[in-house]
């Protein structure tokens, strides 16, 4: 049983002493002072506050870090109090010249306090008396140490603690000024989100090693979820870091299990899990933007929110959304994540603002972070703007880091692989994914394997895009990723048996998926019926794609298919419209090849108009047709000889002379 405990006054001063001289001796006075305490020891809704330590007198080490971790969880369901960030309060350390894992006691958490410009502090202790437990938090202004607002409560036994520092946290919030009505409505007993102290110290832990990245925190994560395996914010930390170790298959068996035990997590948290499992597993993004401006509108300054939402903007190619709710997630963090600025900079790269996304790299890089995703984007950064020296330098940067060489191969095979150098793509594309072997990684070994399928099969390669679909297929059959280009591979090739067999697979499995809905199933039945001959139908079947077909990560294949179609069924116009359309979003391409291809198919397009035109129209469209063949021969002048799409190409521009 949980027993509530009166508060300490100010007079007595803030620790648990030993359970002899443990007294409570408030008075009517002290009692009314606390009652009718100026408006002004109460906190706005701007006003920040830096956690301190837990004081753990008990002797029971289990209390140590664990409790301050429950008191951030059971505060921060408060869409009214403001936190400093473990990341700001590492750097405002630094400045102090103090280690980043310093103990935050009650004189370093004042300072800090101070330092970060906030305006108090909470600390809290644990003590025992007789057999219970008794425990304390307080909150104190950091400019005058004027005691804002203090509980106390006692708990029966060891497992009643985090129940008992759950009501003392609930308390602590209406004496801060909160109001009721949010009280009442963002209020998750403690015990509901994990019962067990060693399961909360485990996610702890992974924590604390936040900055040392996902294969740190996993086994800690991991073993919280052994320990209680219903604590839906560890499935949701160990999701993460599947995700970030490029194993989306096991990210999104986690996520699937958070989501089902959302309701044993507050209401932050409860609307941050359904949005991701609406955005990362059923890939409902009209349910996972719905759920995510409800997380924004509940929780308004939480920056983090916002850059969930950004993420579901960006995955409907709604680049100027996006960029809007990222900068405002940035703002609202007091020390964004490297994971934030990569997110903004690559949206900026996508509305082609390449100055403004190498400042926000910039930015990130001055602020000492150096992660694999920031390279990955200086070097899409890159290609975008013809930038080969800094190519080169990030090329260099992977191949320095052996945790990520296999992502600099792959995007080295997909660079060659652009610049028509087939050969030289192969063999990285090999490299990269034995290496992605070796580190038991199949899925992005996989990945890589369907890669390299759709740019044999937009070469003209059919048997190499057959065995490199087959070799992915026969590294994980069941991936989505894996399937959707896979599936795109053999229809480019006509082979429409295995394409249909995986386009219904797909179908099936994620009838929700809007991206799959909307862009990869039209886009892989349109190419099929550009393999029968069927350009009109093609071109009906690519007017699902319309709305999305900006959106990141498919290369603007439904673009391409399209311009292909319009190529196939005379209308030189049209299709020239779709290829210049990637040529305008070098930014969204990346490496891919359809952004090479796109100035082949606009020097077709022209080539076409040149021969439905008469007079002096008709030789300006083959002027236009020989100045893309020779920008595109130009960009491929290292090229392969012995490319197909190449040799048609080079017949082509000569017909024309």
């Amino acid at each position: 049983m949980v027993t509530p405990v009166r508060k300490w006054p100010g007079k007595y001063g803030w620790k648990i002493v030993s359970a002899a001289a443990l007294v409570l001796a408030i008075t009517t006075a002290v009692i009314w002072h606390y009652q009718h305490r100026r408006e002004d020891s109460s906190l706005s809704d701007k006003d920040m506050i830096v956690l301190a330590d837990f004081a753990n007198s008990t002797g029971d080490p289990m209390f140590d870090d664990t409790l301050r971790q429950a008191t951030t969880i059971a505060l921060r369901q408060s869409p009214f109090l403001s936190f400093v960030s473990d990341q700001d309060v590492r750097s405002a350390l630094k400045l102090m010249s103090r280690p980043p894992d310093t103990a935050l006691t009650l004189e370093i958490a004042r300072e800090l306090c101070q330092r970060a410009g906030s305006k108090a502090y909470v600390a809290g202790a644990i003590g025992t008396l007789g057999s219970e437990y008794v425990l304390g938090l307080k909150a104190v202004d950091c400019q005058n140490g004027e005691t804002l607002a203090q509980e106390q409560v006692t708990a029966a036994s060891r497992e009643k603690v985090l129940e008992a520092l759950s009501q003392a946290a609930t308390k602590l919030r209406v004496e801060l000024g909160e109001s009721l009505l949010t009280v009442g409505k963002f209020d998750l007993p403690l015990n509901q989100t994990t019962a067990s102290l060693e399961a909360l110290k485990e996610y702890n832990l992974s924590m604390k090693l936040i900055n040392q990245g996902p294969a740190a925190m996993l086994p800690h994560d991991l073993r919280a979820i052994q320990l209680d395996p219903n604590f839906a914010m560890a499935y949701v930390s160990a999701a993460t870091d599947y995700y970030q170790l490029n194993q989306p298959s096991r990210a999104t068996e986690y996520f699937t299990r958070a989501f089902q035990l959302r309701d044993h997590a507050d209401e932050l948290e409860r609307l941050e899990i359904a949005g991701m499992y609406y955005m990362g597993v059923t890939g409902e993004l009209d349910k996972a933007e719905q759920t995510l401006q409800k997380l924004v509108a509940s929780y308004p300054r939480v920056g983090k929110a916002y850059l969930n939402l950004s993420g579901v903007y960006e995955r409907r190619g709604q680049y100027e959304q996006a960029l809007k709710a990222a900068s405002e997630g940035l703002r609202l963090m007091k020390a964004p994540s490297w994971e934030a600025y990569v997110g903004r900079a690559r949206l900026e790269l996508s509305l082609q603002l390449f100055e403004e996304a190498r400042q926000t790299l910039k930015t990130a890089q001055d602020r000492k972070f150096d992660s694999d995703g920031i390279h990955t984007t200086l070097y899409a950064l890159a290609l975008a703007t013809g930038d080969s020296k800094g190519i080169h330098e990030q090329s260099a940067w992977f191949a320095s880091q052996p945790e990520y060489q296999a992502v600099g191969m792959s995007l080295d095979a997909s660079s060659e692989a652009s610049a028509g150098r087939l050969g030289r793509a192969r063999e990285l594309n090999r490299k990269a994914a034995d290496a992605a072997l070796k580190n038991d990684d199949k899925e992005a070994a996989a990945v890589w394997w369907s890669d390299a399928a759709i740019g044999e099969a937009l070469f003209g390669n059919v048997a190499q895009a057959r065995g490199a679909a087959v070799r992915a297929l026969g590294l994980v059959p069941v991936s989505q990723e894996v399937e959707m280009q896979v599936a795109l591979a053999f229809a480019m090739v006509g082979d429409r048996v295995r394409a249909q067999s995986l386009r219904q697979q797909l179908d099936r499995r994620f009838p929700l998926n809007t991206e799959i809905q909307s862009l990869w199933l039209p886009t892989i039945d349109a190419q099929m019926e550009l393999a029968g001959k069927r350009p009109a139908a093609a071109i009906v079947r690519l007017q699902a794609a319309t709305p999305m077909e900006l959106a990141v990560g498919d290369c603007l294949y439904p673009a391409y298919v399209r311009g292909q179609a319009y190529l196939a069924a005379g209308q030189a116009n049209a299709a020239a419209g779709e290829f210049q359309k990637i040529l305008d979003h070098s930014g969204i391409v990346w490496p891919c090849s359809t952004g090479a291809l796109a100035r082949l198919g606009l020097a077709r397009a022209n080539a076409l108009e040149s021969r439905t035109d008469q007079g002096p129209a008709a030789d300006a469209a083959r002027a236009r047709a020989l100045s893309a063949y020779r920008d595109f021969f130009a960009l491929w002048k290292d090229a392969d000889s012995d490319i197909p799409i190449l040799k048609q190409a080079k017949t082509e521009a000569a017909n024309l002379n």
